[in-house]
């Protein structure tokens, strides 16, 4: 190893060419990376539920839309300057190139207002547009209306809705068309290897379009955005949509980047130079740092990976591997320069390098191995995170160990210094605590454990889309009034597939019907069910027209193929299937509703199915909030499985590291204390477990055996001594110290991001921190001292 160590340092122009080369090659390709935040990245493409959702859809084939919300000011929804302004800005969105139609309380058929009812003649002109109606008479249509209320127009009549419509993409619904036909076959059977071959070709031919598409619709809801502007002085406006929440959630996530990665780094850097006092440190960190997440960049964008929701923040987690290391080797250079005085800059790199190379490795091996109990769900994003995070992390290794001494190379050794006095003051505080009150730092850690283990059993799992975002932020505002104004923001379907009926030449029948109702009734019962719309809509409208009588089947039928088919495609044909006679019943979840616990919803749901003796192959239920529950559930399950198999593991390798299964059992000791520390207080401040925080225990893992790998090679270096403890404190110690504190105060910037995900991590990650390092100064020399053998 030391001739290997020694050619590294005396090829350092070398290896630093190889690395520029690499960096620009890498860096190149980085301009492909891209941030996707659609929720179909959150999503496992072969999941059961995933593929029911998409024949679903397909089937019932609802229109792409965004939601303009109308609210005004200071005269009533139901006044001529709401109809004007509203006819405005329809033709202005009309102009847009992809729209297809735009729909407003304008243009909607009135049709219990219109003379002959559904299967009068030109039912559907009775609109405010075409006809003259007095505003009271408009007041009383809306009323408790059947399919407008809570979806054109608020309970409280004091906002509308503009429903912006836009054209499909024909080549793409083509593709789809395809996809989703092999999607179906997978509910029934595998595919065959030509099939699966044919859909995989399909996805990469509908990958750029998509890609190019979501281009234009960015476009689309900037130029929304600026049609809205000048409308603002007389009415408060909301943009609401999937697209719309996804392209507001890049911009914050790439806001973030910039803003707060710049504060982050301006932080480090103050410290580095606070702490170390030269220069030369800070370039070398963000020589290292940059070169690292430049290159994993690089590869990522070359192997087509894209940052998801989840993994987000693995920039930040990158920089947090990269200057661990790249400071335990600074203060094991600078420990090497007071040891020898006489020695010159390449004796003194490959003593650094001799000394640091195995517990960085080491270390670097170890988290990953946290990171891999990501791999061990079945769910396809957290995959991808876990792999995105090994990959990182081998980069950092490389980066750190090999450019870190190559420019290093180019300086002159350091004259010697003396730490700084606050740093050994507290290191003496932590070395008396492990030292001289053992018993009490085994009691207290235990203490701790317990306690955190009681927050262990409050920790929830949910997943509030809306709480991502800061109340003062647009997109929390729009997505709050959507939810609360216009019946929710997250979609669940209920699709019924009765069996067959007794008379198969009507499309409805009593039965099914009553079905329906039963069926609806059940889901508006509950708090959190918004909008809940289905063909149980359109027979209420029809008994209203009726002047109250309801219609008999005979008679439904009858105007369900009599009225206009543009009409009828309007009213029912998102709820109505008649090739597959299928029916949907589709809600609105309110993400807004206090103390709303999806599990029980969904299960509550199920119960009332069955005491409405429904058969459960009768019914699926799919949608985007089924989807986000069932990945939740997926990865609480895998990750509380998993934490078992990972400790596990990482106490094999600490066996195999050390060669002593005491040491290894010592080892894994703080590790377990970080972990169930920082789940537990994410319980007691009832932090519930979601799409992005659900990860935290493998960071948590991450970070702690970082700590515990250095100080437990150094202790064993120092293992001849009587003195050992104070020995490794006073080396790696400062090493631990500086780390944890320049990344708890430079994360800490985070705290101020208007996104939640990026405060939780931030306050989170310097918790695991921080404990990590107490643990490792504290309990874990005391473990040593007594059970390790020197």
């Amino acid at each position: 190893m030391s001739h290997k160590i020694a050619a590294a340092v005396r090829y350092h122009k070398i290896i630093l060419a190889c690395f520029i080369a690499l960096t620009v090659f890498l860096g190149w390709q980085a301009t492909k990376f891209t941030i996707d935040a659609s929720a179909d990245t959150l999503l496992t493409k072969d999941n059961q539920l995933y593929l029911k959702t998409r024949v679903t859809d397909a089937r019932f084939a609802p229109q792409e839309f965004l939601l303009v919300a109308y609210e005004p000011q200071d005269h009533p929804v139901l006044s001529e300057k709401s109809f004007t302004e509203i006819e405005s800005l329809s033709d202005e969105f009309s102009q847009l190139e992809r729209v297809d139609s735009v729909r407003s309380i304008l243009n909607i058929p009135l049709l219990s207002l219109a003379k002959g009812g559904l299967s009068g003649s030109a039912a559907d002109q009775w609109t405010i547009a075409n006809k003259d109606f007095a505003p009271q008479e408009l007041a009383q249509t809306f009323k408790d209306h059947p399919i407008f209320e809570d979806l054109v127009i608020n309970r409280e009549q004091t906002a509308t809705g503009i429903q912006i419509l836009f054209k499909s993409h024909p080549e793409l619904e083509s593709i789809n068309a395809e996809i989703t036909a092999l999607q179906e076959k997978m509910l029934q059977s595998e595919l065959t290897e030509s099939e699966t071959k044919q859909l995989e070709r399909l996805q990469e031919k509908a990958e750029p379009i998509e890609k190019r598409l979501t281009t234009t619709r960015n476009r689309e809801i900037d130029r929304i955005r600026d049609i809205i502007k000048p409308y603002e002085s007389s009415a408060n406006l909301y943009i609401g949509g999937a697209h719309a929440v996804g392209y507001q959630l890049i911009n914050i996530i790439k806001s973030d980047l910039l803003i707060f990665g710049s504060a982050i780094a301006g932080m480090i850097f103050l410290l580095l130079i606070i702490l170390f006092r030269k220069p030369r440190w800070v370039l070398l960190t963000a020589a290292c740092c940059a070169c690292s997440v430049v290159m994993t960049l690089g590869l990522f964008g070359a192997l087509g990976f894209k940052a998801t929701v989840i993994s987000a923040n693995f920039v930040a987690l990158q920089l947090i591997l990269t200057l661990a290391i790249v400071v335990h080797l600074i203060v094991q250079y600078r420990e090497s320069c007071d040891r020898h005085e006489d020695w010159n800059q390449a004796q003194l790199l490959s003593d650094t390098l001799k000394q640091k190379f195995k517990p960085c490795l080491y270390a670097g091996l170890t988290t990953s191995v946290g990171f891999a109990s990501l791999l061990l769900t079945d769910i396809q994003p957290v995959i991808a995170f876990g792999w995105m995070m090994i990959i990182a992390m081998g980069f950092s290794i490389a980066t750190s160990l090999l450019l870190f001494p190559a420019l290093l190379a180019f300086f002159s050794r350091e004259a010697q210094g003396n730490p700084h006095g606050l740093a050994k003051r507290v290191l003496n505080v932590f070395l008396t605590l492990s030292d001289k009150h053992g018993v009490l730092v085994v009691l207290a850690s235990i203490a701790i454990v317990i306690v955190s283990a009681l927050g262990l059993l409050r920790l929830s799992v949910e997943n509030s889309f809306i709480n991502y975002f800061a109340e003062s932020t647009q997109v929390y505002n729009e997505l709050s009034f959507i939810d609360r104004e216009f019946g929710g923001t997250t979609a669940l379907d209920i699709t019924y597939s009765p069996q067959s009926p007794d008379n198969p030449d009507l499309d409805f029948n009593a039965l099914q019907l009553q079905r329906l109702q039963l069926i609806q009734s059940a889901l508006t019962d509950y708090e959190a069910s918004g909008d809940t719309l289905s063909v149980v809509n359109f027979t209420e409208l029809a008994k209203q027209i009726n002047g109250g009588k309801p219609l008999t089947e005979y008679e439904i039928n009858a105007v369900y193929w009599t009225i206009d088919k543009e009409l009828r495609d309007s009213l029912l044909g998102s709820y109505y299937n008649n090739e597959h006679h299928q029916f949907r019943v589709s809600t609105r979840v309110q993400d807004t509703t206090e103390g709303l616990n999806r599990a029980d919803y969904i299960e509550q749901i199920k119960a009332d199915m069955q005491a409405l003796e429904i058969p459960a192959e009768d019914y699926q239920m799919t949608g985007l909030f089924m989807l986000y529950q069932n990945i939740l559930q997926k990865l609480f399950r895998s990750q509380i499985l998993s934490l078992g198999l990972v400790y596990i593991a990482l106490t094999l390798a600490f066996w195999v590291i050390f060669r002593s299964l005491r040491f290894a059992l010592v080892g894994i000791a703080p590790n377990i204390v970080t972990t169930v520390t920082v789940l537990g207080t994410m319980g007691w401040l009832g932090i519930p477990l979601d799409l992005m925080t659900m990860t935290i225990a493998s960071i948590a893992m991450g970070i702690a055996v970082d700590d515990t790998i250095h100080y437990m090679h150094r202790y064993r270096e120092e293992g001849g001594h009587s003195d050992a403890m104070q020995r490794t404190h006073h080396s790696v110690g400062y090493a631990l110290l500086y780390t944890t504190l320049i990344i708890v105060l430079g994360f800490a910037m985070l705290l101020f991001s208007d996104f939640v995900p990026s405060v939780q991590f931030g306050l989170l990650s310097g918790l695991a921190m921080t404990i990590a390092l107490v643990a490792d100064l504290t309990l874990l020399p005391v473990l040593l001292k007594r059970f390790a053998p020197r």
